[in-house]
């Protein structure tokens, strides 16, 4: 099997020949290949080439192609800043009352310059890679989070709480589904198999589990269902300590949940299994960029452990990699897992 055959098994729930490697290390690739991340960003051949090099270097099976947090928000006309040497940030909403909602423009992510970029490098890449390596299209955020980012993540968790608001809270978010879903249908048509969305507002570490439940859950599962209208699977990644959601989050008819390092392995391999791919997760900071290459195996095996014979396993990080992520203990990572 190759990179991606063995990825795609692993989706579909069949035994691939051996655990396949997944990296979200878009900061880590930009910086290994020379670029600043605003050359990155500005340039899909600066992209392309990136995780190009990366997967030479390290042969690894899928690529996350991912930019920022920030690209659909900016689209949808939130202020961002892009910071040379940075990841790009929201800075201000885009809206300063729910009320404004009612005046926003349809979203037309096509005519946008940043989303153009995202979707030209995934398109040289699925190019490049062929059927060689999955090329994973990240989507950015999904509904609740984008629409959070959009009317201030403060604002957005006072006006969920607000019964009077309700009405226009589903109309903001009708909006941000309406961008999320059209980064998808452009997505679809650079030839990536898969694509993903982050949800990172949506999770325990910031709202109720309840909330999830009855607001951002159903939003997800409209991105899930779009997807799958296209023929392409769906995976969704949401930050932070998980548990407490993963029943929702598989509701949502995703094909993988995108863990983050703070959600107990075992758990997640017992609710997850036989019903969606488990895609994680090592912890980015503390053990792949911080940690010395020992740590890096030790933890490795240990989630190998937890996982094994567990068809439905993609390895990767609990979230996105930082730039200073030394070579070697990716090495060893990725060593681990051949190993096993």
């Amino acid at each position: 099997m190759n990179g991606r055959q063995r990825t795609l098994a692993a989706l579909r729930g069949e035994q691939p020949n051996r655990v396949p490697v997944m990296l979200h290390n878009f900061m880590m690739a930009a910086r290994q290949a020379g670029y600043t991340m605003g050359e990155y960003r500005r340039n899909p051949e600066a992209i392309a080439r990136s995780f190009i090099q990366a997967v030479e270097t390290y042969e690894y099976d899928s690529v996350v192609v991912d930019i920022d947090t920030a690209t659909l928000a900016g689209a949808l006309g939130v202020p961002v800043e892009l910071p040379e040497d940075g990841p790009a940030a929201c800075r201000a909403p885009a809206i300063a009352t729910l009320d404004q909602v009612r005046d926003l423009p349809p979203p037309d992510l096509a005519r946008n310059e940043r989303v153009r970029i995202w979707l030209e490098a995934t398109r040289r890449l699925q190019r490049y890679f062929g059927d060689e390596i999955l090329v994973r299209g990240n989507c950015d955020q999904s509904a609740f989070s984008l629409a959070a980012l959009v009317r201030s993540i403060p604002e957005f968790l006072v006006d969920i709480m607000e019964p009077d608001r309700a009405e226009l809270v589903h109309l903001l978010l009708e909006h941000t589904l309406a961008a999320a879903t059209q980064f998808i249908a452009l997505m679809a048509e650079t030839g990536a198999p898969l694509v993903s969305n982050g949800n990172s507002t949506a999770g325990p570490d910031m709202v109720s589990p309840s909330v999830y439940r009855r607001i951002a859950q159903p939003y997800d599962r409209r991105v899930a269902e779009f997807a799958h209208r296209l023929g392409l699977p769906w995976i969704l990644h949401i930050c932070g300590k998980t548990d407490r959601i993963l029943e929702d989050m598989l509701a949502t008819g995703a094909d993988g949940l995108d863990l983050d390092y703070k959600t107990d392995m075992t758990l997640a391999r017992h609710t997850l299994a036989g019903r969606a791919a488990f895609i994680g997760n090592l912890d980015p900071s503390a053990v792949l960029a911080r940690g010395t290459p020992e740590l890096v195996a030790r933890k490795t095996r240990e989630l190998l452990q937890t996982f094994d014979g567990e068809p439905r396993f993609i390895l990767n990080a609990g979230c996105a990699m930082p730039a200073s992520t030394p070579p070697e203990n990716l090495r060893a990572m990725i060593r681990a897992s051949r190993e096993a």
